[in-house]
């Protein structure tokens, strides 16, 4: 399932630094959950990976030695990165899960991954080990209602993937 148009097309006009704002908060509870996720990617953690959401016009770069996440607008990305993936945001979020085949999506060609094949194995196979779950992750940064935001989130991530052919746990 593609992200919603009329949802992506805001942020087009959304100021860059509230978007970053926003993505870096998000990034700090995952790795606040999940402190040791880039230390899975030996030698690999000083190289940089681009994720390109195709239905938003937003690209992300993470450093994993720098523990940071830079948002730019398409087509610009900060460059150089040694690693991307390109796809929907739904199957990309599916990805950091590791809840997903990423071979069977990568040769389905739902996904395209390009640059340093054996950095994004390694990213891979850190996010498969490392239990991540978006909605129980994330849903604590709603205080009281968390609990209301994670059925709700749980509920998305249901329904935007229930058409796909990889299963979510």
């Amino acid at each position: 399932m593609e992200f919603p148009r009329l949802l992506a097309f805001p942020l087009n006009y959304m100021p860059l630094p509230a978007i970053e704002r926003a993505t870096g908060m998000l990034f700090r509870r995952v790795l606040k959950k999940h402190p040791d996720l880039f230390e899975r990617l030996g030698e690999h953690k000083t190289k940089r990976f681009a994720f390109l959401p195709s239905d938003l016009p937003l690209a992300f770069t993470v450093e994993p030695a720098a523990l940071s996440i830079r948002v730019t607008r398409k087509p610009a990305i900060p460059s150089p990165v040694d690693a991307s993936v390109e796809g929907p945001l739904f199957l990309l979020l599916s990805l950091l899960e590791g809840r997903c085949d990423a071979d069977a999506l990568f040769f389905s060609r739902d996904l395209s991954v390009t640059g340093d094949m054996e950095a994004m194995l390694a990213m891979r196979n850190a996010l498969d080990g490392a239990d991540i779950d978006l909605p129980r992750d994330l849903s604590t940064l709603a205080g009281p209602l968390a609990p209301f935001f994670g059925r709700v989130a749980q509920d998305i991530r249901r329904r935007a993937l229930t058409d796909e052919t990889s299963p979510w746990n």
